[in-house]
């Protein structure tokens, strides 16, 4: 498996505590780029601007990717454009927010 579908793989463990559904199914990870060897930059985004589990979903993001062995670094960008919509999740994350 690529390194970057284990990191995508790794990230479903990551939830909104408000929707109780996992960052990549909610469309939140919008790309994931390896910088060097073991270093990664995850650009993503949150439901609303102003989110207040913002630290907590990021703070996640981040632990949960530096906790793989194959990583040292994991650096989290919010980025606001393409601003999110229900349109961004998964078939999975749609079937579970009905």
């Amino acid at each position: 498996m690529e390194m970057i579908e284990k990191i995508i793989d790794e990230l479903k463990s990551v939830y909104d505590p408000e929707l109780n559904i996992n960052v990549v199914d909610l469309g939140l990870i919008y790309d994931i780029k390896q910088i060097s060897d073991r270093v990664f930059e995850i650009n993503m985004t949150l439901t609303t601007p102003g989110c207040p589990l913002h630290d907590s979903i990021t703070g996640g993001v981040k632990h949960c990717v530096e906790q793989m062995d194959e990583v040292d670094q994991a650096f989290v960008n919010v980025v606001w454009h393409p601003a999110w919509s229900p349109d961004k999740m998964t078939e999975e994350g749609k079937r579970q927010l009905r």
